[in-house]
């Protein structure tokens, strides 16, 4: 089943009044939370700026550039572009869900060593989508990719240097798999 299945109505939510508060419980990283939020508010929206996670990024608020990608239930997503409400009960993993400065998780990792970004807006959708990747298929081609990433843009050109970062992330991941 393919990721968007997966999400299924999170991706379309209805407006309501702006004064309309519901409430809303998430997962975010490993905890949960509660709390109430007009029923538009975006998941992006709700993340930077009722959680204080500066992970996502507000790039295009059209789901075209990649820069607000985080995990719902494992899957890559567009922030900017599906309900809070539509995610309730899921699990959302951000940028900084995938450890921090000395427990990098290994596509983290694997970005900074081979300095893949240099001015790191596009970072998060690239390394969460990356992440997205290497689960479903840890031994992905230079094509497959390139195709993978394609949908998140990168204004500095780096894009030799992310894919390389995501080839020894999935070395990385395949080593620690399969030591020896």
């Amino acid at each position: 089943m393919t990721c968007w299945k997966r999400l299924g109505d999170a991706v379309t939510g209805t407006p309501a009044s702006r004064a309309t508060l519901r409430p809303l419980r998430l997962e975010v990283n490993g905890r949960t939370h509660t709390l109430a939020t007009p029923r538009q508010t975006t998941l992006l929206q709700l993340l930077r700026n009722d959680l204080q996670l500066n992970g996502p990024k507000y790039g295009c608020g059209y789901g075209q550039c990649g820069a607000c990608t985080v995990h719902v239930d494992g899957c890559a997503a567009r922030a900017c572009v599906i309900p809070a409400h539509g995610v309730a009960g899921r699990r959302i993993t951000t940028l900084e869900g995938l450890g921090a400065r000395g427990d990098f998780h290994p596509v983290k990792q694997a970005f900074e060593d081979a300095q893949a970004a240099q001015c790191g807006y596009c970072l998060n959708g690239m390394v969460m989508q990356a992440a997205a990747l290497l689960e479903r298929d840890p031994h992905p081609s230079n094509a497959r990719i390139r195709a993978e990433l394609s949908g998140n843009l990168c204004r500095c050109g780096t894009h030799i240097e992310i894919v390389r970062a995501v080839e020894l992330a999935a070395e990385r991941l395949r080593d620690r798999k399969n030591p020896g």
